[in-house]
């Protein structure tokens, strides 16, 4: 009996220790904080990755660049295997896909079903793109409606000259130049710090960020301006993804073609819904002058064709085919 107990206890510890090697565990880098939307869209990924495997997949999000990865850096930390999985937004790794930089364009973008349109002709030359990299994209999200964070209120384009604005990237660097507002491009961690030292007097970005950063500590208005779009892509190493078990490979694609418009929905929910705590937390919220949007609209028009023109003919064909199919001009 005791020679069979062994034997028992000996073929369930080889039968543990192979399911465990079979588990593959997938530590994914994110830069936002453990509150933001995105944050929790990975999250609910994760769990529904580990139930479509059956345990072989185990995703492990680290909000707030636990892990180091910087989010301008993302694109390279994933090729060179840093980390085998990371979201991030376009606009942060343009240095490695300029054409990330394509939703930057000021007001190119009016709102959700523009941005579909947009995406249905540029996607293919992201994940194209990306995959020369070694990155493989999984989904893509936006971020809400984009907004002004000020310390002063504003009436017009010129109450905004000499402004010491947070930038995001090349495009909205020159964007903030051609308003006349002085650019000061940093990546997320570095916002708080900056206002609090008095190097920035105002920020570019969503409701999301906003509050969870508690910009009501150091600015007072809020302008809704909607000038860009910012999609999120969550992406894994091409390597780490051909070790993956093919029946696994093809439930993750599934799952994430799936999850994607419902996280979509949490996006387009997150508005309205950020703008009620700014102003429970005491700041003003508003659309952004009628004048101040149009004259900004006029002095930033000609970096679609900019764009266009310093991106090849992959980036003209993208924008007018979007002209085209949304009756912009």
């Amino acid at each position: 009996m005791r020679l069979l107990s062994t034997l028992v206890a000996g073929v369930a510890a080889l039968v543990a220790a192979g399911f465990a090697s079979a588990q593959t565990r997938l530590d994914v880098s994110m830069p936002w904080g453990p509150t933001e939307f995105h944050t929790t869209n990975a999250q609910n990924f994760a769990k529904r990755v580990a139930e479509v495997t059956a345990g072989r997949v185990q995703m492990t999000v680290h909000a707030g660049g636990a892990l180091g990865v910087k989010a301008n850096e993302t694109v390279r930390a994933i090729e060179d295997g840093t980390v085998a999985m990371a979201e991030f937004a376009g606009f942060q790794n343009v240095g490695e896909v300029p054409l990330l930089g394509i939703e930057s364009l000021p007001f190119l973008v009016d709102n959700y079903d523009q941005l579909k349109q947009m995406h249905s002709f540029v996607r293919p030359q992201w994940v194209s793109e990306l995959a020369k990299r070694g990155n493989k994209v999984l989904y893509v999200v936006p971020w809400p409606s984009q907004n002004f964070f000020l310390k002063k209120p504003v009436k017009t384009i010129d109450d905004l000259k000499g402004v010491r604005m947070r930038t995001y990237d090349r495009v909205t660097a020159e964007m903030i130049t051609k308003i006349g507002m002085v650019p000061q491009q940093m990546n997320n961690p570095d916002i708080v710090p900056a206002l609090a030292s008095g190097r920035l007097d105002a920020v570019m970005t969503s409701g999301t960020t906003a509050v969870a950063q508690k910009y009501w500590e150091f600015l007072k208005h809020t302008y809704t301006t909607n000038h860009l779009w910012a999609s999120n892509l969550m992406v894994i190493g091409q390597s780490t993804w051909n070790k993956l078990q093919p029946a696994d490979r093809a439930a993750i694609e599934k799952l994430a073609a799936e999850m994607e418009p419902e996280f979509w929905k949490v996006s387009m929910a997150e508005h309205e819904k950020q703008m009620k705590v700014l102003a429970g937390n005491g700041m003003t919220v508003e659309l952004a002058p009628a004048e101040m949007i149009g004259r900004m609209r006029a002095v930033t028009r000609p970096m679609w064709a900019d764009f266009a023109s310093r991106n090849g003919p992959e980036a003209a064909k993208v924008i007018d085919a979007y002209l085209a199919a949304t009756g912009r001009k």
